[in-house]
């Protein structure tokens, strides 16, 4: 498939391995790929070879044991392959760093192998068992894009599947170590290039090291050529010799050339981070960087989870553009970072059910962009699929009327429950304040208080959703209040129920302890916290339009569904005038309309002057309705940024959450 119209990488599928299993001398089998006809591991003693030229070759034990920095040790990888590698890293950290030591992998992967061919092949080493176990259980579906996995509370894992030197350009983080692995040079030329070496290159802390089994020409060639000082050392088995070295003054990044403006700000020492705002977006910002072992104050007025987050339930699904755009793929990669990240949290799923999603194709156009949709995002049937009303009314579990679009992974939270849940992770403190006004401080922030008291903080994050651009520091961020209201009605016994999320314009999900919730109104610019029985009766008027079957047999079960019947809740959201998150550094408004006038003038001349940001001032706001898909993404950018840890997403993507977007865009357009 060729470049979507963003200029990204395609959002499809990718093509899984393809294996032949074989038997060694021992009688162990042994996967080997079908495609390019070589082994993923040694048959003699694969392990003891990642041991001997990954592990030994970057002298991973000795550099474990004296780590000593705040931000992880990071290495590379690119090719991951069964994930032997990286699972033999990660056992060497367990025996050799520090307590507080973290460890961050990153690993490229064009052709993932299935979950089942996964557990097959690491299940020949019974001692990685609980690692592979880990592993296996969040191996995510094949699709293009970066993947977080947190294997261990010490350990992450991102995924990055596509082309090697296509996913290493588009990352946005440093390395310490790479393991430059892959099928042999003569088995897949096309990985071993000179775009993968420099990609390495660029992404390269100074220092780091790399270390491979090949010793083959082009692989010399394109290292020295990358940087790289490399030597000849002893290789394992059968295997002479192998190359270990490493870069001491990486190349500059190249490219901000185009956008400087998103250039991010310089890593800070950070112990304490103040974050404003309890709902979804500042509660999951707490949890990321708390569990990251920073000390976290979590101010809201009212407590977690009161606000724009405290519905009862709430959908997680995604509506996602017909033609590919950034939105759409922050949105699909939120959606899934969110599924696994509440199984990692909540296993049990008391606060969350992956009840899967039915978007129906209701009305005149929605039948055609759907099918525009499925067309040009050929995506797993485990992430979404295209249905027919027959099929959409069996998932339901009642009548629809309608095709849909079935996202099987997606389903509905707990927002109010998850807030509090987040709030209690172990070094928050969760304060009931009011902040109303930020300084900055000898060494960082001072928050002045409703009460009059001030708090300190290295850092803080900013997460009151509408209220967000209230400070001095952040007025010129354009934020829209959009008031919404949910109905609920108790359900007689024997109400017939959902076995999906249904969702057109609003939304139904299954009940939940016995209450049934639809919803939700939609108003711009209001502002009001007051439930209204007009706005029952535009949510009875969407759910009969939704779902009229299902309405009419609960009346005929005894379900009271008029307004008078109804309970309800109103809440204010925010929203950006492009309907795409604030996520990442507060820019410093005044320095880019200085810095970036000319682009009045000639939008073609970019000034090579780094975009300057408020220190230590972060933003997350304008999740609008589907926070619950945006909001522990972004918080993850967030966490990773202020402890200098590599994305969960594409450079681009990030690029495409940072708050001073609509800034350069209305310099350029002279307001």
């Amino acid at each position: 498939m060729t470049a979507a119209p963003d200029g990204l990488p395609p959002l499809a599928a990718l093509e899984t391995a393809r294996l032949d299993w074989q038997r060694d001398d021992t009688g162990e089998e042994a996967p080997r790929s079908a495609d390019f006809d070589d082994v993923y591991f040694s048959r003699h003693d694969g392990r003891a070879e990642t041991e001997h030229v990954f592990l030994g070759g970057n002298r991973l034990p000795e550099r474990f044991a004296g780590w000593q920095e705040r931000r992880p040790f990071v290495i590379g990888e690119t090719g991951f392959g069964t994930g032997l590698n990286m699972l033999c890293a990660w056992a060497c950290f367990d025996a050799h760093a520090p307590a507080r030591a973290r460890l961050h992998l990153v690993s490229t992967e064009k052709y993932p192998l299935g979950r089942e061919d996964l557990a097959r092949a690491l299940a020949i080493w019974p001692d990685l068992a609980s690692l592979a176990e880990a592993l296996v259980a969040q191996w995510p579906e094949p699709v293009a894009g970066v993947h977080r996995l947190w294997l261990d509370p010490r350990v992450t894992l991102d995924l990055h599947f596509g082309d090697a030197a296509e996913r290493l350009s588009l990352l946005d983080g440093q390395v310490d170590a790479w393991f430059l692995d892959g099928f042999a040079p003569s088995k897949n030329p096309q990985m071993w290039q000179a775009d993968l070496f420099a990609a390495m290159a660029a992404r390269s802390r100074p220092g780091a090291t790399f270390a491979t089994f090949t010793c083959a020409g082009v692989v010399k060639r394109g290292l020295k050529a990358a940087g790289f000082a490399w030597r000849k050392v002893p290789g394992f088995g059968r295997k002479r010799e192998m190359l270990t070295g490493g870069i001491a003054a990486p190349p500059e990044d190249g490219r901000r050339t185009a956008t400087p403006w998103f250039a991010p700000p310089a890593a800070r020492p950070v112990r304490h981070v103040a974050v404003i705002g309890a709902g979804i977006a500042g509660a999951s910002v707490a949890g990321a960087l708390a569990e990251r072992g920073v000390a976290v104050t979590l101010l809201d007025r009212e407590g977690p989870g009161a606000a724009g987050s405290g519905n009862a339930q709430g959908a997680l699904y995604v509506k996602l553009a017909a033609e590919t755009n950034p939105q759409s793929r922050v949105y699909l990669a939120g959606l899934l970072h969110s599924r696994r990240w509440l199984a990692r949290l909540d296993p049990g799923q008391f606060l969350w059910s992956p009840s899967g999603v039915l978007q129906l194709a209701l009305g005149k156009k929605e039948p055609a962009r759907q099918a525009r949709f499925l067309a040009r995002h050929p995506l797993p049937s485990g992430v979404v699929e295209g249905v027919s009303a027959e099929q959409a009314a069996e998932r339901a579990g009642v009548e629809t009327g309608a095709p849909a679009l079935d996202y099987p992974d997606a389903g509905w939270v707990r927002p109010d429950a998850l807030c509090r849940r987040l709030a209690e992770t172990p070094g928050i403190l969760l304060r009931r304040a009011e902040v109303t006004r930020l300084e900055t401080g000898l060494n960082g922030w001072r928050l002045l208080l409703g009460d009059g008291t001030t708090l300190e903080a290295d850092q803080v994050v900013i997460a009151t959703a509408a209220l967000a651009n209230r400070f001095a520091q952040t007025a010129r961020l354009p934020l829209q209040p959009v008031r919404g209201q949910v109905s609920r009605v108790r359900l007689p016994p024997h109400a017939p129920d959902l076995g999906r999320v249904v969702c057109a314009s609003g939304y139904v999900p299954p009940a939940l302890d016995g209450w049934l919730t639809f919803g939700a109104t939609f108003s711009p610019n209001d502002a009001d916290g007051e439930v209204r029985e007009s706005d029952h009766a535009a949510n009875l008027a969407e759910f009969a339009r939704t779902l009229p079957a299902y309405m009419a047999a609960l009346r005929e079960a005894g379900a009271d569904l008029t307004p008078g019947g109804l309970e309800g809740r109103a809440g204010v959201r925010a929203a950006s005038p492009d309907k795409t998150p604030y996520a990442g550094p507060v820019p410093d408004a005044e320095a880019w309309r200085e810095a970036y006038a000319g682009l009045a003038r000639n939008a073609t001349r970019i000034p090579d002057i780094p975009g300057r940001h408020h220190a230590g001032l972060w933003i997350s706001a304008a999740h609008g309705s589907r926070g619950l898909a945006s909001a522990p993404l972004c918080a993850e950018l967030i966490a990773s940024r202020i402890c200098d840890e590599p994305l969960p997403l594409e450079q681009p993507l990030a690029d495409h959450l940072h708050p001073g977007r609509r800034l350069i865009r209305d310099l350029i357009r002279g307001n």
